[in-house]
C-alpha cells in the first residue's frame, strides 16, 4: 500500500515464459499487495511458471488480443480491490522497480495517469529500441500532440498506472480488443479531464521482448491517427464518438466486461 491506497500490479501476459521470473522479481513486493496475470492463450508455460511464482492467473481459452487482454486486468483489479492499477508487460522492456514511484504518484493524488515513457531523455536507442521504431514514435507522437493539443514525449509506452476513478470512468469497453486499445485509452483519460504525467523510464529490447510484425505496427499507426482525428471530432461537437461516449452502446463499468 502507498498512503492507505491498496496497489495492484496487472501483467498482460503471451508467450512470455522466458521473462516473467525476472519480471516478478524485481517488482517492489514490499509495496504491492497484489499481481494479477492475464494470460492471453499462450503456447508456452507461462501460465505454469505465473501459478509456480504465486501469482494469481486468469487464462484466456482463445487468443482475444492485446485490447482484451487488458480489459480483463483492469476487470480483474478493480474486482480485487485496488486503488493504483499498474499494467507492466512481463517480457522485461520496462523496469519493475519504477512501479513505486509510477504508484506514489497517483497514490498522492498528483496524477490521475502516470506513463514510463521510454523517449524523456536519451535512452531509447541506447536500450536497443530499433531505429524504424524510434522513428515511427517520434512522428505519431508530433501528430498526436498537434491533433489533440498535449506536449507527451510519447504515446505508446505499454508502462502506465491509472487511479481506480479514471477505470471506472472511461468507457473501455467501447475500444478496440487489438493494439490501439492503449492509444484509445489514453486520449479518452485527456478527454475526460485526468491528470497524466511522464517519468523516465529506461528500456530494454531484446529477442524476448514483445513485438508486432510491419504489417500489424501499419495498422496499429493508422488506428493511431484515426483515434487523434475522432478525439478532434468528438471535442468539436459536430457528433458523437463512441470511444469519447460514456453512454454509447457499450457502456458500463470495465467490471462487467466478460
Amino acid at each position: 500500500m502507498i498512503n492507505s491506497k491498496r496497489v495492484i500490479v496487472v501483467l498482460p501476459a503471451y508467450n512470455c515464459e522466458a521473462t516473467l521470473k525476472k519480471t516478478f522479481d524485481e517488482i517492489p513486493h514490499d509495496i504491492v499487495d497484489e499481481i494479477i496475470l492475464v494470460d492471453d492463450a499462450s503456447i508456452d508455460r507461462t501460465v505454469i511458471l505465473s501459478k509456480r511464482l504465486g501469482i494469481k492467473t486468469v487464462v484466456h481459452e482463445a487468443n482475444m488480443g492485446y485490447g482484451a487482454n487488458q480489459k480483463t486486468c483492469y476487470r480483474e483489479a478493480l474486482q480485487a480491490g485496488a486503488d493504483v492499477v499498474v499494467m507492466l508487460h512481463p517480457d522485461y522492456q520496462y523496469d519493475p522497480r519504477l512501479i513505486t514511484a509510477m504508484s506514489t504518484l497517483i497514490a498522492e493524488g498528483i496524477y490521475d495517469v502516470t506513463l514510463g515513457s521510454r523517449i524523456l531523455g536519451v535512452g531509447a536507442l541506447q536500450g536497443g529500441m530499433p531505429f524504424y521504431k524510434y522513428a515511427a514514435n517520434r512522428f505519431l507522437t508530433a501528430l498526436e500532440n498537434m491533433m489533440i493539443r498535449q506536449k507527451l514525449s510519447e504515446y505508446h509506452t505499454g508502462y502506465r498506472a491509472f487511479s481506480r476513478k479514471v477505470l471506472e470512468t472511461l468507457p473501455l469497453l467501447e475500444n478496440s480488443d487489438d493494439f490501439v486499445f492503449d492509444n484509445q485509452m489514453l486520449l479518452q483519460a485527456f478527454y475526460f479531464g485526468f491528470k497524466v504525467g511522464e517519468i523516465n523510464c529506461p528500456t530494454v529490447y531484446n529477442k524476448e521482448s514483445s513485438s508486432i510484425s510491419f504489417v500489424r505496427s501499419v495498422k496499429y499507426g493508422v488506428g493511431v491517427i484515426i483515434t487523434g482525428l475522432q478525439f478532434m471530432i468528438a471535442k468539436s461537437g459536430f457528433r458523437k464518438i463512441s470511444i469519447f461516449d460514456k453512454h454509447g452502446k457499450k457502456c458500463g463499468s470495465i467490471s462487467e466486461y466478460k
